[in-house]
C-alpha cells in the first residue's frame, strides 16, 4: 500500500513540473513574439558576438524564469517606455569588445539614444543604423571603430547629437551629414578624415559645437560655414586646411571658441571678429595668417585664452589687450610685433601666462608686469629689449618660466629673482648683464634650468649655487667668470648637463657626474680646470707640468752646465748596477701584483695577470678599443689564442674613492650573477698601481656604436632587434627577480649593451650596480646615463628596479628607432603633447630598414606598446621586467589596422 501511495506522488510531481515547464515555454515563445521580445532577443544576439573579455557588466541581459520583473528594470543600460519598447541603450564605459556588424538597428524602432562611447569596440559602422529612424543622440566615441562614415547617416532626420570622435574613421565627411538640420553637435575629431569640409555643411543651421580637430582635412572653409549663426564653439585644429579664413565667421555673435591653429591658413583673420565680444578662448597659432594686431581685434570681456603665435602679424600691442580682465593666457610669440610693452596690460589681472617672445618688441620691461600676482610664466626673450630688469618683478611669487634671454638688458642681475620659490627655468643669457651673480639665486630650491651664458658677469662663482639640488641644466658659458667652481657643487646631484666653457676659471672640477662626464667644448677655453674626466687633463698631471716646467728652466739657465760632466761619468759606472737592481725590483713588483688577482672562472689568476700585461704591452693605447668615464677597454689576446676583453680604470687620481666604488660594485654583482645575456667576468686585479678586470670578448661591439653606423644598422634588421630588446629584458628579469637579494643595474644604455657575433646581446658595465638588501633601497649617490635613468632618481634618490624598468623602456624606443628618442621622450612630458600622440609609429621607425611586415610587424607594434608602458612617469604603474619578459615571449595579437594607420596614442 505504501508503495502505491508512493508512486502516485511522484506522478502529480512529475504533472505538476511538466505544467510549470510548459507554462515557461509558452511564457518565453509570447515574450519573443512580442515588438519588446524582439528588441531583447536582438540585445542577445549581439552580446553573443561580443569578445569573451567584455565587461561582465551584461550578464544581467538574460531570461530568467525565476525573475518576474522586466528585463527593462533589470538589464543593464537598457531603459523602456511606459509600453515596454527600448527607448534609451547607454553602455558608456563597459569595456565592451566587438562590432556593430550583429547590432541589427532594425529591431529597435523607438530608439531616441544610442552611447556606446569609451568602449573597445572596432570595425566599421553600418550603414543599416540608418534605421533607427526615431534616433536623437548617438555617441560611438572613444573606440577603434575604422572605415567611412555612412552616407546612410544622413538619414537620421531627427538626430541633434552626433558624436563619433577619438576613433580610427578615415574617408571623407559625406555631404549627406548637410541633411540632419536638427543636429545641434557634431564631434569627429581625433580621427583620420580626409578631403574636404563639405558645404552642405552650411544647412545645418542648428549647429553650435562643431568640433573637426586632429584630422587629416584639408581644402578650404567653405564660404557657407557663415550660415551657421547659432555657432558657439568651431574647433578645426591641427589639420591641413588652407587658403583665406571666411570674412563672417562669428555672423551669429554668439561664437565662443574658435580654433583653427596648425593649420595652412593665409590671408586676414576674418573681419566680424573685432566685434565678436562674446569670445571666450581663440587659437590662430601656427599658421601664415598676416594684419595688423592693433586693427583687426577688440575688446573681449569674456576672453579667457588667446594664442596668435607663430604668424605673420605686425603692429603695435595696444592698452585695450588690459581690458580683458579674465584674459589668463595671452600668446603671441614669433610675429614681426615692434613697440613698447604696454604697462596697462597689466590690467589684465588673471594672467597666468604671458609669451610675447620673437617678436621686435623694444624699450623697457614695465615694472608694472609685477603686479600680475597670478602670472607663472613669462616669455619676452628674442626681441630688442633694453635697460636693467625691473626689481619689481621679484614679487611674482608664483612665476615658474621666466625667459628673457636674446635682448639688449644690461645693468645687473637683481637679487631680488632669488624671490621665485616656485621657479623651474631661468633664463637670462644673450644679453649684457654686467657684474656678479647673485648669491640669492642659490633661494631657488626648485628651479630646474638655469642658464646665464653669453653676458659680461664677472667674479666668481656663488657657493650659494651648490644649494640648487634640482638643477638639471646650467650653463654659464661666455663671460668673464673667474676664480674656483665652488665644492658645494658636488652636492648637485640632479645636474645632468653643465657648460661653463669660454671663461676664466681655474682649479679642479666638481666631483659630479655632470662634470666629469661633460664633453671638451663644455669644458674648454678656461685658465686652468682640470679634473678626472677624458675631456680634460687631471689636476695631479697639471701641477707636474707646472714644476716641470720650473725645474727645466733652473737646470737650464745654472745646474746644467755644472753638472754635464758629472752625468756623463756616472753613466759608465752605473749602467749595470741599475740595471740588476731594476730586474730584481721588477720581479719583487710582479710578485706583489700577482697576489692582488683573482680567478673567477676557472682561469690561473696569476698567470692571467702575466698574459694580459704581455698581451696589451702594458695598456698600450693600440690595444684600447673603448674608453667610457670609469675606464678604458683593452683587446687581449692570450697566448691559448683566446681573445679577452680588459677594462682598466682610469688612475686614482682626485677621484678615487668613486673609481674603487666602481670596481667594487662590479666585482661584487658579477660574481653574484650568471646569465647568458650578462656578459661574463673571468676575473680581475686590483693594485695600487691600476685596477683591471677581465671579460669575454664580444665581437659585435656596443649596440650603439651598431646604430650610429649605417651599414651596421642595416645588418641589424627587425628580428634581430626584436631579440636584442628580448636579451636585455630576459637579463633584467634574472637580476631582478631570481637572484637574491635583487640586483638593479641603474644605467642601462645602448653603450652598456654589447652583442656577439651571431648579434645575441649581453648587458654590461655594472659599475654603478646596486645589490638592494631587503632594509635599504635609498642611495646617497647619483647613477645613470643622461637620457636613461627614471625622472624620480633626479628628485627623492630612491633606487629600485623600476629605474631599470623605466631605462629599458628607452632603450627599447632606441632600437625601433634607430636612435636615442630624447626628442619624442621631451614632446611626451609637455602638456600639449597631443600633436605627437597623433604621430604614426611607421613614421618613428627606423627608415634605414625596411618597414616591417606581417608577424614581425605585430612583434614590432607590440614591442613599441610595451616600451611606453614601461616610461610612465610613476614608478608604480610600470610593468615589472619580469611582466615585460613574459609578454614579449607571448604570442602577438594580429593587426587590426595597417602599420601607417597605427598612431602613437593608442600605444601610450
Amino acid at each position: 500500500m505504501a508503495s502505491f501511495i508512493q508512486i502516485v506522488k511522484l506522478k502529480v510531481l512529475l504533472f505538476v513540473i511538466a505544467l510549470l515547464s510548459s507554462s515557461s515555454v509558452a511564457v518565453f515563445a509570447s515574450l519573443a513574439n512580442s515588438e519588446n521580445g524582439q528588441e531583447l532577443e536582438a540585445l542577445l544576439k549581439w552580446k553573443d558576438s561580443l569578445d569573451k573579455s567584455s565587461s561582465d557588466l551584461l550578464s544581467s541581459w538574460d531570461f530568467s524564469p525565476s525573475n518576474d520583473t522586466s528585463p527593462c528594470d533589470r538589464w543593464f543600460g537598457i531603459t523602456c517606455d511606459k509600453f515596454g519598447s527600448i527607448i534609451h541603450i547607454n553602455l558608456t564605459n563597459s569595456q565592451l569588445k566587438g562590432t556593430l556588424q550583429n547590432f541589427n538597428f532594425i529591431s529597435f524602432p523607438n530608439l531616441l539614444s544610442l552611447d556606446l562611447s569609451n568602449n573597445s569596440l572596432y570595425g566599421t559602422i553600418p550603414t543599416h543604423i540608418s534605421n533607427l529612424s526615431e534616433l536623437s543622440y548617438l555617441d560611438f566615441s572613444a573606440n577603434n571603430l575604422n572605415g567611412f562614415i555612412p552616407e546612410s547617416v544622413g538619414n537620421l532626420a531627427n538626430l541633434n547629437i552626433l558624436y563619433l570622435n577619438n576613433n580610427q574613421l578615415s574617408g571623407s565627411i559625406p555631404p549627406t551629414i548637410g541633411n540632419l538640420t536638427k543636429l545641434t553637435g557634431l564631434h569627429l575629431s581625433l580621427n583620420h578624415l580626409t578631403g574636404h569640409i563639405p558645404k552642405e555643411v552650411g544647412r545645418m543651421t542648428s549647429l553650435t559645437d562643431l568640433k573637426l580637430p586632429m584630422n587629416n582635412l584639408s581644402g578650404q572653409l567653405p564660404a557657407e560655414i557663415s550660415n551657421l549663426t547659432a555657432m558657439k564653439i568651431l574647433l578645426m585644429g591641427t589639420n591641413r586646411l588652407s587658403g583665406y579664413l571666411p570674412d563672417r565667421i562669428c555672423s551669429g555673435g554668439l561664437l565662443e571658441r574658435l580654433s583653427v591653429h596648425t593649420n595652412h591658413f593665409v590671408g586676414p583673420i576674418p573681419k566680424d571678429l573685432k566685434n565678436c565680444s562674446s569670445l571666450v578662448r581663440v587659437r590662430f597659432e601656427e599658421n601664415q595668417l598676416i594684419g595688423n594686431i592693433s586693427e583687426v581685434f577688440g575688446v573681449y570681456p569674456n576672453l579667457n585664452y588667446i594664442d596668435l603665435s607663430y604668424n605673420k602679424f605686425v603692429g603695435k600691442l595696444l592698452r585695450n589687450w588690459g581690458l580683458s580682465h579674465n584674459l589668463t593666457s595671452f600668446k603671441i610669440s614669433n610675429n614681426k610685433i615692434v613697440g613698447p610693452i604696454p604697462a596697462e596690460l597689466a590690467k589684465a589681472t588673471n594672467l597666468q601666462i604671458l609669451d610675447l617672445s620673437a617678436n621686435q618688441l623694444a624699450g623697457r620691461i614695465p615694472k608694472e608686469l609685477g603686479g600680475l600676482a597670478l602670472l607663472f610664466s613669462l616669455e619676452l626673450n628674442d626681441n630688442k629689449l633694453l635697460g636693467s630688469v625691473p626689481t619689481e618683478l621679484g614679487f611674482l611669487s608664483d612665476l615658474a618660466k621666466l625667459n628673457l634671454a636674446a635682448n639688449r638688458l644690461s645693468g645687473s642681475i637683481p637679487g631680488q629673482l632669488g624671490q621665485f620659490s616656485k621657479l623651474l627655468y631661468l633664463n637670462l643669457s644673450n644679453n649684457w648683464f654686467t657684474g656678479k651673480i647673485p648669491f640669492q639665486i642659490g633661494r631657488l630650491g626648485s628651479l630646474q634650468n638655469l642658464d646665464l651664458s653669453l653676458n659680461l658677469l664677472t667674479g666668481e662663482i656663488p657657493s650659494e649655487l651648490g644649494l640648487l639640488k634640482s638643477l638639471e641644466n646650467f650653463n654659464l658659458s661666455h663671460n668673464q667668470l673667474s676664480g674656483y667652481i665652488p665644492t658645494t657643487f658636488d652636492e648637485m646631484l640632479s645636474l645632468t648637463t653643465v657648460d661653463v666653457s669660454y671663461n676664466m676659471l681655474a682649479g679642479p672640477l666638481p666631483s659630479n657626474i655632470a662634470f666629469r662626464r661633460a664633453p671638451a667644448e663644455a669644458l674648454e677655453h678656461n685658465k686652468g680646470l682640470c679634473g678626472n674626466t677624458t675631456a680634460m687633463e687631471t689636476c695631479r698631471t697639471m701641477v707636474k707640468k707646472s714644476k716641470g716646467k720650473l725645474s727645466k728652466k733652473v737646470l737650464m739657465s745654472i745646474v746644467a752646465p755644472l753638472l754635464a760632466t758629472l752625468i756623463l761619468l756616472f753613466i759608465i759606472a752605473a749602467t749595470l748596477f741599475t740595471r740588476s737592481r731594476s730586474a730584481k725590483n721588477m720581479i719583487e713588483t710582479r710578485e706583489q701584483e700577482k697576489e692582488n688577482c683573482f680567478t673567477i672562472w676557472g682561469f690561473d689568476g696569476k698567470l692571467m695577470h702575466e698574459c694580459i700585461i704581455q698581451a696589451t704591452e702594458d695598456f698600450n693605447s693600440k690595444y684600447c678599443i673603448g674608453k667610457g668615464g670609469s675606464g678604458s677597454v683593452y683587446r687581449a689576446k692570450l697566448p691559448t689564442g683566446q681573445v679577452v676583453a680588459v677594462k682598466k680604470l682610469h688612475e686614482l687620481d682626485d677621484d678615487e674613492v668613486a673609481n674603487l666604488k666602481s670596481f667594487s660594485n662590479e666585482v661584487n654583482a658579477l660574481t653574484e650573477v650568471k646569465h647568458r645575456n650578462i656578459v661574463k667576468l673571468y676575473g680581475f686585479c686590483s693594485h695600487a698601481k691600476y685596477s683591471f678586470l677581465v671579460y669575454e670578448y664580444l665581437e659585435g661591439g656596443s649596440l650603439a656604436k651598431i646604430l650610429k653606423r649605417e651599414v651596421k644598422a642595416r645588418e641589424l634588421d627587425w628580428n634581430k632587434r626584436i631579440q636584442v630588446v628580448k636579451a636585455v629584458a630576459n637579463a633584467l628579469t634574472y637580476m631582478h627577480h631570481e637572484c637574491f637579494p635583487p640586483v638593479i643595474h641603474r644605467d642601462i644604455s645602448s653603450n652598456n649593451i654589447l652583442l656577439d657575433s651571431e648579434y645575441e646581446a649581453r648587458v654590461s658595465d655594472f659599475g654603478t650596480a646596486r645589490i638592494l638588501n631587503p632594509d635599504s633601497s635609498k642611495l646617497t649617490s647619483f647613477a645613470g646615463t643622461v637620457g636613461y635613468f627614471a625622472p624620480e632618481l633626479a628628485y627623492g634618490m630612491e633606487a629600485n628596479e623600476k629605474c631599470d624598468v623605466y631605462s629599458y623602456g628607452v632603450l627599447t624606443l632606441e632600437i625601433i628607432m634607430g636612435k636615442h628618442p630624447e626628442d619624442l621622450l621631451l614632446s611626451l612630458s609637455l602638456p600639449t603633447s597631443i600633436t605627437t600622440h597623433r604621430i604614426s609609429l611607421k613614421d618613428l621607425l627606423d627608415h634605414r630598414l625596411p618597414p616591417p611586415i606581417d608577424q614581425v610587424a605585430e612583434e614590432v607594434v607590440f614591442t613599441a606598446k610595451l616600451a611606453f608602458s614601461c616610461l610612465h612617469t610613476s614608478p608604480q604603474f610600470r610593468p615589472t621586467m619580469q611582466q615585460v619578459s613574459h609578454q614579449l615571449s607571448a604570442q602577438k595579437p594580429p593587426l587590426l589596422d595597417p602599420l601607417d594607420m597605427i598612431k602613437l596614442e593608442k600605444l601610450l
